[in-house]
């Protein structure tokens, strides 16, 4: 537990000091009487809290006389290039709420892409924007998302004067890539920030064999998880940003007052230290170990391509994928995504996600080539028990559905709400967030008109054994709505 195999700490301040106290509480040298209320005693609730270390009377003092935060954040800025950073210990969720409370005055409209999480749109109701939705093209090779236009955006942005930003998933949930380059232009050129949320490639920019980060490519700022692609605790989220005092967009006390808005202030030692040992790892190992995710996704590809009828996302005609992201394609073998992680759960392989026609295995940093092989040979052992006749490629829901705004969600989430059947709500506005889950990208916002479409999408969702997530009512019997005035 004390041990820094690859001398990481040297760079890590957080990581450094998680290591010294540790090495403390197993010397039997730390007597705290601060919380948490655990105290380091395994003997109470087991190893449950072992490693679990407050950054206030932890990792620094009560008053952070040793400045450990701020150091590493500033690291962490230097080494994706810009001038600010926050460390998240609310995940990507946090960071994404805290950057669009940052942005604007209320009743200001937002581009936002229709695909982002949920997270984003919780983050409009805070603020009280009123979004402008752009969709992603959905590939009819695939029926996954694709790229963000930039002429949708720069439309948007064009019938929206008062904009004060435009926020885009990239890479998307299944890797599909956008032209940042192009969407900060436009941004740009209208005298708003681009606003990325990159969740799921933390990775990117440090290494030759992925992509540039956002901010090399013109964003303002970035959100992306160091848990989900990297060796950090969960939760553990970073959001960086070039602000006005390095020639960028963002006033960095806006940015100051955002994030702290919701952010606990019991944050976890831990969490901050695995933060910034995962910065440490990609600053000084980023081309070898990103490297070797790429080869190991790349072998994972080539293998499963050749079990028939088995398709694997890649580049093809105007759809860009990250190289990292293993997407498999299960429509051409007829078998049923969930029945099948069933089975994988069986062998204890756990899925990002399933859905019918698709799955999202994570493939990491932490992988090798024999957790690699051994999920190839067991994927493609289960499919053989699941074939069936080849079918048509379906767009999800959380994908193929337009919404139709009549309120704007702020004014909608706080409204009077009533319970009705699912067939009376139809026409009516919706008055809470459904989603199905994965991804969590809403069908049904707060704010946005009931419609038949959105229903039939969900309902087919959940009958092919999907979850629908946020929901009063799960089985989608019942529907909350806004109770008209007057």
């Amino acid at each position: 537990m004390s041990a820094d195999p690859r001398g990481y700490a040297a760079d890590a301040p957080l990581f450094a000091a998680w290591l010294r106290y540790m090495n403390d509480v197993r010397d039997d040298r730390m007597r705290p009487f601060s919380i948490p209320g655990h105290k380091h005693r395994t003997d109470l609730v087991g190893d449950l809290i072992v490693g679990d270390v407050p950054m206030l009377a932890g990792l620094d003092t009560m008053k952070q006389d040793l400045g450990l935060l701020a150091d590493a954040e500033a690291r962490a800025a230097r080494a994706w290039g810009v001038d600010w950073c926050r460390f998240s210990v609310g995940g990507s969720s946090h960071a994404n709420q805290a950057s669009v409370l940052a942005l604007g005055r209320p009743g200001q409209s937002v581009v936002v892409s229709r695909t982002l999480h949920r997270s984003v749109l919780l983050g409009i109701v805070l603020a009280g924007l009123r979004p402008v939705w752009v969709n992603p093209a959905i590939d009819a090779v695939t029926g996954l998302p694709s790229a963000v236009d930039p002429y949708e955006v720069e439309a948007a942005l064009r019938a929206n004067p008062d904009a004060c930003g435009v926020l885009i998933g990239d890479p998307s949930y299944v890797g599909t890539l956008s032209d940042i380059p192009a969407l900060a232009d436009v941004a740009h050129t209208f005298g708003v920030p681009l606003v990325v949320d990159a969740a799921w490639a933390a990775y990117f920019g440090f290494s030759s064999r992925v992509p540039a980060h956002a901010l090399a490519e013109g964003a303002d700022a970035l959100i992306t998880s160091a848990h989900k692609s990297l060796p950090a605790w969960s939760q553990a989220a970073l959001l960086l940003a070039r602000t006005t005092r390095s020639g960028g967009l963002l006033d960095p006390d806006r940015l100051e007052r955002a994030f702290d808005a919701s952010l606990t202030t019991s944050s976890s030692g831990a969490m901050l230290a695995s933060i910034d040992a995962s910065r440490a790892l990609l600053e000084r190992d980023g081309e070898e170990l990103v490297g070797r995710l790429v080869g190991l996704v790349d072998r994972a590809r080539d293998r499963l391509s050749r079990v028939s009828g088995l398709e694997i996302l890649a580049d093809h005609g105007d759809v860009r994928v990250d190289p990292a992201k293993l997407v498999v394609l299960l429509a051409g073998t007829g078998a049923h995504g969930h029945e099948v992680e069933k089975e994988l759960l069986v062998h204890g392989i756990t899925l990002e996600m399933a859905d019918r026609d698709v799955l999202v295995p994570m493939v990491t940093v932490a992988d090798d080539e024999a957790s690699i092989d051994f999920f190839v040979d067991t994927l493609a052992a289960v499919l053989e028990r699941h074939r069936g006749e080849p079918r048509r490629v379906t767009a999800s829901a959380a994908w193929s559905v337009r919404a139709e705004a009549a309120l704007d969600p702020r004014e909608a989430f706080f409204a009077r709400h009533e319970t009705v059947d699912a067939r009376d709500a139809i026409g009516r506005v919706c008055a809470e967030l459904i989603a199905p889950y994965p991804p969590g990208v809403p069908v049904l916002a707060p704010g946005e008109i009931v419609t038949s479409e959105a229903l039939d999408a969900l309902r087919a969702t959940r009958a092919d054994g999907g979850r629908i997530a946020y929901a009063a009512d799960a089985t989608l019997a019942t529907i909350q709505v806004v109770v008209a005035e007057g």
